[in-house]
């Protein structure tokens, strides 16, 4: 009896310690998933719940932006909306949209390759890359999201 004790009480320990993993993993809600934060998830919902009312009172657009790609024989004609989170935030943008966003709207075109954006990834990847530079010189609140709304590439 005295050589299987330390076996027991190994085999009660590994049972607890299954049982403990499986509850952690089990209960939904207690941590953030895929690196998001809970403020994030928030956000998220919030931002899925907002009517079509209030969706056109938050998003600006801006249209007929037409540019050359890296590639000097391609040429892009795109549109872009721009969803922010508040109404202050979309009126500073709609102020500072033709001289501060588009600029970089261009310079971040100016860039691409012509594969770099064929393809959903490929726009969701510019959109990505346009919402953080763009965040960054909004006087006021932030974007929320981007679509591009029209998209036209073409061989010269």
């Amino acid at each position: 009896m005295k050589k299987m004790f330390p076996w027991l009480i190994t085999m009660l320990l590994s049972i607890t310690l299954i049982v403990l993993a499986a509850f952690l993993i089990v209960r939904p809600g207690t941590t953030p998933a895929d690196g998001e934060t809970s403020a994030n998830k928030t956000e998220t919902k919030q931002a899925h719940k907002l009517s079509a009312d209030e969706i056109v009172k938050v998003t600006s657009v801006i249209e007929g932006i037409k540019t050359n790609l890296s590639d000097p024989s391609y040429i892009l004609s795109i549109n872009f909306a721009f969803q922010l989170n508040n109404e202050k935030a979309k009126e500073a943008f709609d102020k500072i949209a033709e001289f501060k966003v588009k600029p970089i709207i261009v310079k971040t075109l100016a860039e691409k390759k012509p594969e770099e954006l064929t393809g959903a990834k490929g726009k969701d990847q510019l959109c990505t890359e346009l919402l953080n530079q763009i965040d960054q010189v909004l006087p006021e609140g932030s974007l929320s999201q981007i679509e591009i709304t029209d998209f036209v590439m073409s061989a010269i």
